[in-house]
Order: C-alpha cells, then structure tokens, then sequence
C-alpha cells in the first residue's frame, strides 16, 4: 500500500487545487488512477456477463468473476505490473489469480488492451460528464443567470477596445457568459453522448471473437450495452480518436468561457474602474507588501488555470494520429485528459464561490457611465441625422465632439447652437430627443435581450439537467 503526504505530490492538482475536501471526493470517483482501473475492471465485467448470455461460458463461471472484480485493487495490479510491464496484462493476471482454474479462460476472452482502455475511457468520461461536469457547470450558469437577471437595468458603460462606447446594462455584460457557457454545456452534454468504445480485438477486424460468432460486432455491441455505450463506426485497435478528440475540445473551449470571463471581472476590479469586487476575508491577504491591495487573485486564478490546460489540445490533435491500425504514441499523453477535466472543474468551482459573494459598487458603475456620458450622444445623434437626410451625419458630429473637446462646452450644449442641424432636429420625435436629452436611455433593449437569454437558458437547463 502507497501512502504519501499529498504535499510531496508533484502536481499541484494534488497539493494545491484539490484541497477541498468535498470536491476532492467528486473528482477521485472518476478521476483517479484508481477509478480508471475501475472503470476496466467494469468493461472486463460486461464482458463476461454477454459470454454467459451467449452461453460461451458457464454461468457460475460467470458469476464468480462478477464476484472477483469487485475486489481488485489499484495496488495489486501496479504490483503486477512491476512484472508484466504491460498494465492491462497485469490487470488479467489479477483477476486470474483470484479465480478457480474453470474461470481463468475466459478472462479478457477474445479482446484486445485497448477494447478495455478506450472502452472505459469512453465511459469514466461519459459518467465524469453528466455526473460531475455538467452539474457543476449548471450551478455557475444558474448563478450568472441570477446575477444578469439583478442587474439587468443597471446602466453601465459598454467597453470596446478598452475605451468606453455607447450604454449597455450590467445585467446584459453578465447575459453574454449565460449564452456562451450555456451552449458550452450543451456541446459536452452532446460530446459526452457520442463517445464510443470498442470489443473489436487487435486490430478491430473481429478476429478473435468471428471464431465464435457468425455476427461478432453483434456482440460487440450487446457487451458496450451493458455499459451504456455504443460502438464506433470503426475502429482499428483503437476506437477512432475524433470521439474524444472532440469531447475534450468541448471542455477546452468551455474552460476559454471562463477565462473570458474571468478576465473581463479582473479588469472591472481594477482601482480606476473598480465596478465589482471579490470578497475578502477579515484576515486574507492582497500583497505580501501592500496591506492595502486586494488583487482579483480568484479571477487571475481561473485564466492562469486556463492557460496550463488550453495547450493541451494541441496534444489531442496530435493524438489522432496513430499509424496503420495503432501506434504507442498516445499511450502516456492520453492519460493527462482528467487532469483537464480537474482544471476545468477547479475553475468552475472557484467561479461558484466568488459569484456567491461578489459585490458590486453601484456608485462607482454610475461614475464610470458619467466620465463620458456626454459623447454617449454622438452616435444617436448622427444616426438621426442620417435618417432625416442630412447628407454628411458622421463628418458634422465628428467636428460637433472635436469642438466640445477643445471649448470645454458638451455636445448637447452645442447642439442646439448650430444653426445648420435646425431643420433636421425640429424633426425628431419625442422619444429620439429624450435619448438625446438623457443618455442613460440609450441601452436599445439590453434589458429585454438579457430577460431572453435568461428565458432561453431557464428551459434549456431543464433539459441539460438531464443528460
């Protein structure tokens, strides 16, 4: 038995990101190298239950291996493998050792490693994704669903290329992450439903097991229903990559969601814009020498996260490839995929927690709106002219913003005083000239849009619950 302080671990997925009890226990179930040998020890179980139905093996034989695989433990089989050197072998012997002389040929029967490695991949990751994945990712979507819904008609400056633009609401900047995580969780929950695996043998030709059945993909399959998965279109001594491939291409891109997000809460937090705000405890810390800070830290954390894990992708593209009917050269860069899964899951559950407690400083949203909120009329103003006919909106509003500049008078001051936009604004309606008159109007419908996107995602949820 291995036992280690997890401070002496190497990665800081151990020591450093799991450290919370309760989600250190949801991540170990399907996770740890524990549960990946569970998960093969339950494709060898399937396995046998389809040789006793089909009447290969006795069903007692049956029986007493369902029996033994309860009982193989991570530990034996590393052990064995000290012998072997070759894992899945070493996980047979173990089972075998455990098992009358009437059982041991039937174990593994007819199968190659990999029907029992992609096969239990595919499952721990289809389990992983509706058991832990996409619930987690729900509370935060729910979270930010709330928060939108809040904040919905504060009025707050919109930001493009790091300047201020024209109005949106805070609520609508928030709706924007409720729309791009909520299709994220769609796609995973998509993703999750298609990965494949495979009893198709050494090269996927069915040759061992066409010795007994006239029809063995037949078999193939009823072994992976027991599992709850299907077979992929075809495999070779692998299930094709593009599965997984894809899967974890879903996790990445979701994990690039948070991070955008992470990154535009950062930035509201600055000192100059200081928007919202995370929560500190009474004794935490911002600055080893500045008593004064409070940094972002849990913000900084979920981009920094994403930029460890994101790369990896590229290491699944290369993963395609495997020559002819397989190679060896995805068999140590196919085990890091649940340490993504961990990244991305350490990332959504310290969202959870910020957002639970996140302040958000009205005073400060409506300052931020006043620095510029007489320019804000310029758009509105040119578009209108436009619309009337004036012949060169964009140029006499762009000249109007100069001289407002440079004479220390507003826009709407000067707007009335030039005698040559008169004919066009005793044309506007009432409605167009209150926007003019009161810039926090002009938000379009930011409320009504975050209201749809909330909508949209409140029924969907219900249905992404349960995949």
């Amino acid at each position: 038995m291995i036992r280690r302080n997890i401070f002496e671990n190497i990665s800081p997925l151990d020591h450093r990101y799991s450290l919370r009890e309760e989600e250190y226990q949801d991540y170990k179930k399907y996770l740890s190298e524990k549960a990946r040998i569970g998960y093969q020890l339950q494709v060898e179980a399937a396995l046998v239950k389809v040789l006793a139905k089909r009447e290969i093996c006795p069903a007692e034989v049956a029986g007493e291996l369902l029996e033994v695989v309860k009982d193989i433990t991570v530990e034996e089989v590393y052990q064995e493998e000290k012998k072997t050197r070759h894992d899945i072998r070493a996980l047979v012997n173990c089972i075998q050792k455990r098992v009358s002389d009437q059982a041991k040929p039937y174990v593994h029967f007819t199968t190659t490693s990999f029907d029992i490695v992609d096969t239990a991949n595919s499952l721990r990751l289809k389990e992983t994704s509706r058991e832990l994945i996409i619930p987690t990712l729900i509370k935060l979507e729910k979270m930010l669903m709330d928060l939108a819904d809040r904040e919905k008609e504060t009025v707050q400056i919109g930001r493009t290329h790091g300047q201020h633009a024209v109005p949106v609401t805070f609520g609508f900047t928030i709706a924007e992450y409720v729309s791009r995580l909520g299709n994220r969780i769609e796609e995973i929950g998509k993703k999750s439903q298609l990965l494949r695996g495979k009893i198709a043998g050494a090269v996927g030709a069915y040759n061992a097991s066409h010795l007994f059945f006239d029809e063995p993909d037949e078999f193939e399959a009823e072994v992976l229903a027991e599992l709850g998965l299907k077979a992929g279109s075809h495999s070779t001594q692998i299930v094709e990559p593009e599965y997984v491939t894809d899967f974890v291409h879903s996790i990445v891109s979701c994990f690039g969601v948070l991070a955008n997000l992470s990154d535009d809460m950062r930035h509201l937090q600055r000192s100059e814009i200081a928007e919202v705000g995370e929560y500190f405890d009474k004794d935490q810390v911002g600055s080893s020498t500045m008593p004064h800070k409070r940094n972002p830290i849990n913000y900084e954390n979920v981009k920094s996260l994403w930029k460890e894990f994101m790369p990896r992708m590229i290491t699944l593209y290369q993963d395609q490839i495997s020559e002819h009917q397989r190679d060896l050269t995805n068999s140590a860069s196919g085990r890091f995929i649940p340490e993504i899964v961990v990244g991305l899951l350490s990332a959504a559950n310290r969202l959870i927690r910020v957002f639970s407690k996140l302040a958000v400083d009205y005073d400060n949203i409506k300052k931020n709106f006043t620095l510029n909120k007489e320019m804000i009329v310029a758009e509105p103003l040119y578009i209108l002219l436009a619309s009337y006919g004036h012949p060169d909106a964009h140029e006499a509003v762009r000249r109007l913003t100069l001289e407002a500049q440079e004479s220390g008078k507003t826009l709407r001051e000067l707007i009335p005083e030039k005698d040559e936009l008169k004919a066009y604004l005793e044309r506007f309606t009432a409605r167009q000239r209150e926007i003019l008159a009161n810039p926090e109007e002009y938000t379009g419908i930011a409320g009504k849009k975050t209201e749809a996107v909330i909508q949209k995602w409140q029924k969907k949820l219900k249905i992404l619950g349960g995949v």
